[in-house]
């Protein structure tokens, strides 16, 4: 059987980055996030302070939390210090620990160690909300989902009995 980890990798022409920018947006929406991995970092090898491809392989490397255990928080957050406007740096790190939260969660880690993941993700909406631009309250909203969250996850720990009473 062959493997093909000997195969070299192509390299996409800068004219075709627009493009290929969309496809991978394209493929997000359609919750194909390793599609969009794949284009993300095929934009970055030629153009490696591409904005919008560096937000799009965060997302994309967010969207597998839930699914992919191996993806890395670390190497998302890497790669928003690459972001230069502090409001999606900022505002994405939020979006980014949130996921990675809800993952956690899913994965059965305790509910107390989550409520960290989540305030940190708050603690970046704030900072993004101190540097939003006008008319935009995403980080806001944001923010209120993830009290939600801890206001629900407080709510079922107060209705559990703490000895199984």
């Amino acid at each position: 059987m062959k493997t093909m980890d000997h195969v070299g990798l192509k390299q996409i022409h800068h004219e075709a980055v627009p493009k290929a920018l969309e496809l991978g947006e394209r493929y997000r929406l359609l919750n194909e996030p390793e599609q969009a991995e794949s284009i993300a970092r095929d934009v970055l090898v030629i153009e490696p302070a591409n904005q919008k491809a560096i937000l799009m392989l965060v997302l994309a490397l967010s969207d597998q939390f839930m699914t992919h255990h191996g993806n890395s928080l670390h190497e998302a957050e890497k790669l928003l210090s690459a972001l230069s406007d502090p409001y999606q740096r900022a505002y994405y790190r939020g979006v980014t620990l949130e996921r990675w939260a809800r993952a956690k969660r899913r994965e059965g880690l305790p509910v107390h160690a989550v409520d960290d993941w989540i305030e940190r993700a708050m603690a970046s909406f704030e900072e993004a909300e101190l540097v939003r631009p006008a008319g935009n309250d995403d980080s806001i909203l944001r923010w209120n989902t993830c009290a939600r969250m801890l206001r629900r996850e407080n709510a079922n720990r107060e209705d559990k009995p703490l000895f199984g009473d």
